[in-house]
């Protein structure tokens, strides 16, 4: 269970490191403090929703989507958050494309960090550990 929580807040926080980074990146991309917040959960939550329809649909319908189903999903949540989010707004497709591809890698690298920085003192206790 904690496993799972702990799962989950990387997620939320590694997909507002990402909308992080295209906010401050893009001239198009308007987000208020409250906004942030809001649209980080919403986003998440829209994206844990539709990663396994879309997984599912490109299974069926378009294989060869298959290797970007996170692309589609950020941009799929990327469009909800912003029609749902009043603080939050994006103009143009250039905004919307690059807003795609920085929150899905900004996320992808968080998740890939944060875990390494939150338990660094265990990893190092566990490595010093005689076996």
């Amino acid at each position: 269970m904690m496993r799972t929580l702990i799962s989950v807040l990387f997620y939320i926080l590694a997909n507002g490191v990402g909308l992080l980074v295209a906010a401050l990146l893009l001239d198009g991309l308007t987000l208020s403090f409250t906004g942030f917040l809001i649209a980080t959960l919403l986003l998440s939550l829209v994206e844990a929703i539709a990663a396994p329809i879309i997984t599912k649909l490109s299974d069926k319908n378009v294989p060869a989507l298959k290797g970007g189903v996170a692309l589609v999903t950020t941009f799929v949540g990327l469009g909800i958050t912003n029609a749902i989010v009043s603080n939050m707004s994006m103009d143009g497709l250039a905004t919307w494309l690059a807003a795609t591809l920085l929150v899905w890698l900004g996320a992808l690298i968080a998740n890939i960090l944060l875990p390494m920085f939150m338990f660094k003192n265990r990893l190092e206790a566990s490595q010093q550990k005689p076996h």
